[in-house]
Formats: C-alpha cells, structure tokens, sequence
C-alpha cells in the first residue's frame, strides 16, 4: 500500500506542533478542551452537598449556567434518558409514549413523536442518526426526524438495552428472561440466551470489554458475552433483589444497589467486595462519569458521590431533589452535567468535575461537520470488531496459545508415527567402482556436517550483525536528538 495512502488514516503524532494556518475557531476549542476542570469546592465549614443547582449557575459563565435546565413533561413521565456518544445529542422516552431527540447544547429540537403504546428504554445506535425504542411489544429503530425505519419482531417484550459502539451490537433484555444480541450494521441477530433468571430489567455494560452486567431478583449480578451460552461470571452480591448495576470506563470496577438499601463497590478483576455504604432508602439508579464521579437516586433526590472505591464515603459530593421519582440517570460525556429523567420531565444538572475535558477528534468528536460524520461512520465499519473477540480479558488475543501447539505437535507425531519438522538424517549414497569404501563414506558424511555447521554459523553472523546495526542506529539517533538545541539551553550554565 503506498505510504501516502496509509498515512491519510493514520493517526497524527502527538508531539507535532499544531500549524498556526489553522482555523480560529479550532485553536479557541483546543484551548478550551485542554483546560482541567475542577472540583467544587466550599467555603470554611460549609459542605458542597449542601450548595443549589441556582447557585452554581449563577456563579459560573453564562454558557456553563445554560446547562443548568428543566424540562417539563409532566403528561407523558416518567422519563428514561440517553446521551449520544459524542455528548451533543440528548434522547428522552417517556414511559406513556412520548419520544424526543434534542441537540440539548443548542436547545434545538430534532424530532419529538409520540408511539402510542408504553416506552421501556431508548438508546442511540453508532451516531445521532438512528435511535432504537424498547415499546410494549416489539423493538423499533427510528432515525433522526422520527421516522420508522424497523420494527424487529425478533426482539418482543424488551425492558433494557446497551449498545456496544465498536461492536455495533444492540444487546437487549426481555421481560421473557432472554438476552439478544442485534448486529445493526447488517441488521442479523448475532445471538439469543435464555438466562433463565426471570424477568431482566436490570442491566449495564462493561465499557473496556463489552461484557454485558445483568442483575437479578436473587441478589446475583452475571456477566454475558455473545460466543457462551451460559454466563461467564455468577456473583451473589446483595441479599435482596439487585435494583442497578454501573460499570466504570476503565472496566475495574463496578457499583450495585440493592433492596437491602446497600451500595456496594466491586474490584472486577478479583470479583471481590472492596466498598459497601448502607443507604436509608436505598438506591434505585446508578451512573459513573467519566471521572468517577457515582450518582445514585433515592426516589426523588439525585446524591453525587466521589472516590467511593479509593476512600471511605461519609457524605455526598452533591445533592439535588426533583420532581417525581427519577427513573433514568445519565452523564453526559465531555460535560459536567448529570442528565435525569422523572416523573415530571427532564433535568440537567450541573456538576463539576464530572466530564472528560480532552476528546479524541477521530472518535468522538462533539463538533465534527455532517461530512466528518459520514467518513467516521465509514472507518468505524471497516475497523468494527467481530462478537467471537468479545472476552472477559481483551489483553488474551494477543498471546499466542504455545501450549496448545506443542500438543498439536505431539499428536501429529503420534498419529503419522515420526515427525514431520524433525530433519532427516543423512544417508550416504551407495556408490560402484570402489567410490564407497568405509573412507569415502566417512568423508562425505563430515562434508555434509561442515555444510550444516557453516549454515548455522552464518545464520548466528547474520543476527549478530543485524543486532549491532540496530543499537548503532539507536545511539546515532540518540546523538542526533542530544545535539538538538533546546528553547532551556540558554539557562545552562
């Protein structure tokens, strides 16, 4: 492949200078982006649970303070939310029907439609474009301008969903006790489990491995992947019912609720309790920043927690009461804002410290043009990964299983009755006219080990010169970057 080529996809080296021919504009965001947020924080005595949604936005910028708003949809509530993955795109579903997709950042309005039948959950697919609605019956797929584009009847009685975005997997939970995988790139259902668990309305997804967390009436939390049929990982967390499950980006850890009206924090990678926090009323739903921030609903107060896994949690970061019960918690990525879905509509709150300040531009990018969108869309199809990787430890594909192929080996060997990679031992040729006296065949066999012994010398010549290349070659590199001047050279002395 010419180099001009590849080097159009490749990713651009981090310690590159930005050009200053770009654009303003870009210059403005990068500034902006690079800026870490910071916590907040109180004056003497005073503790931040106890500071208004009113008074952090009066006391912060007016585009930050706009973040801060209600909607309300007292009609059609309780809400369940979604942002999409670039954080620009808010997608509400009330439970009486009502759904609506809003650029929240703009406040504008995309399309807003009305099923006519129960809505259990709303999920965006791989871009603002298409959305996916769990309704009474059957799963629906809409795009952006409300528009029935699906009704997969494969998928019936569906109470929660997760999409897997580098999979383009929609992973579902049934009323019926079955988990389904849909491939929504061609549209194929991958596979089907009947966990056999009851009814699934708990669920959530491992963001570092794409395993899907399911949580059950009897207290046990499963891990799911599509190539097994039966569960990976069973955990006996809570003593009641398990109300919700979150998992956080780095895939380490994991908060439960139950109806024993405990919190528990979870080390992943040892299966084993770290944190437990008993909750007067417990919680009923549960979300994880991208910084780590734990927000946990208890009816109709909305507490934000930090470090639950590092430290003992006394009291919480940040606290706000709405209207109505909430029934959908979500951060939205790359903002401080907490989106939360109740009975009386929609809230956004803000909390700082919250988001991802840095994006990756290639990935998620929360500004790229309908052009950016279309060739991103392209590439993440050509690099989507197959559901067969799909396992409890990422780092394995890259192992090469030398135990497994020592044995194939071994049973190659035993069926064939020698072995096929040994080499042959030499036998000399039986030769007229005196030419295969013991003499002669002595000689020829030395020859043919002198011609193997030159083989292999030169073959261990041949890596030793290779070797000395390569570490002349790193210290003339070296060299060339130590006689590099440097912008601190002139405050040696």
């Amino acid at each position: 492949i010419p180099k001009e080529r590849v080097q159009k996809f490749k990713r651009k080296d981090k310690a590159k200078k930005v050009s200053s021919k770009m654009p303003i504009m870009y210059n403005f965001l990068v500034a902006m982006f690079s800026f870490i947020l910071r916590f907040l924080e109180g004056d003497e005595d005073e503790d931040t649970c106890t500071i208004s949604q009113e008074d952090i936005a009066e006391a912060v910028d007016i585009t930050s303070g706009a973040k801060y708003f209600n909607l309300k949809l007292s009609q059609f509530g309780p809400y369940r939310v979604d942002y999409s993955k670039t954080g620009r795109h808010l997608l509400l579903g009330g439970r009486r029907g009502h759904v609506a997709c809003i650029d929240w950042q703009s406040k504008h309005l995309m399309c807003e439609i009305n099923v006519m039948e129960s809505v259990n959950d709303v999920k965006w697919l791989h871009s603002e474009a298409m959305y996916a609605v769990a309704q009474k019956k059957w799963l629906y797929i809409y795009d952006s301008n409300g528009i029935e584009l699906h009704c997969i009847r494969k998928f019936n009685d569906v109470l929660r969903m997760q999409f897997l975005p580098y999979h383009f997997l929609l992973a579902t939970a049934s009323a019926t006790s079955f988990l389904q995988y849909l491939d929504v790139s061609v549209g194929k259902e991958v596979a089907a489990f009947c966990t056999k668990t009851g009814r699934l309305d708990v669920m959530c997804q491992n963001p570092h491995n794409a395993i899907i967390h399911l949580g059950h009436p009897n207290g046990t939390v499963t891990l799911w992947s599509p190539n097994q049929k039966e569960a990976l990982v069973k955990m006996l967390c809570h003593q009641g019912g398990v109300r919700s499950v979150t998992v956080d980006k780095t895939g380490m850890y994991m908060v439960t609720s139950g109806l024993d009206k405990k919190l528990k924090v979870y080390d992943i990678r040892a299966f084993k309790p770290l944190k437990s926090y008993f909750l007067p009323a417990g919680a009923s739903c549960l979300s994880l920043s991208q910084r780590g921030l734990l927000s946990a609903a208890t009816g109709d107060v909305v507490q934000v927690y930090r470090d639950v896994w590092s430290a003992p949690v006394t009291k919480p970061y940040m606290a706000h009461r709405v209207r109505g019960s909430v029934w959908g918690l979500h951060f939205c990525p790359f903002e401080d804002v907490l989106g939360v879905g109740h009975g009386d509509g929609f809230t956004s709150m803000l909390v700082p410290g919250a988001g991802e300040p840095n994006f990756d531009g290639l990935d998620a990018n929360p500004y790229r043009s309908a052009k950016q969108r279309q060739e991103w869309e392209v590439k993440a199809l050509l690099e989507k990964i197959q559901p067969e990787l799909i396992s409890l430890d990422p780092t394995e594909l890259g192992y090469v299983d030398r135990a497994t192929f020592e044995q194939r080996h071994r049973d190659r060997v035993q069926a064939l009755g020698y072995d096929p990679l040994a080499k042959e031992k030499f036998v000399p040729k039986y030769k007229k006219k005196g030419r295969s006296s013991a003499g002669a065949v002595e000689r020829r066999k030395k020859q043919v080990a002198h011609e193997d012994q030159r083989d292999e010398i030169r073959k261990t010549v041949e890596d030793k010169m290779k070797m000395e290349k390569e570490i002349k070659e790193r210290a003339q590199k070296k060299a060339a970057l130590s006689n590099q001047k440097s912008a601190l050279d002139r405050f040696k002395k």
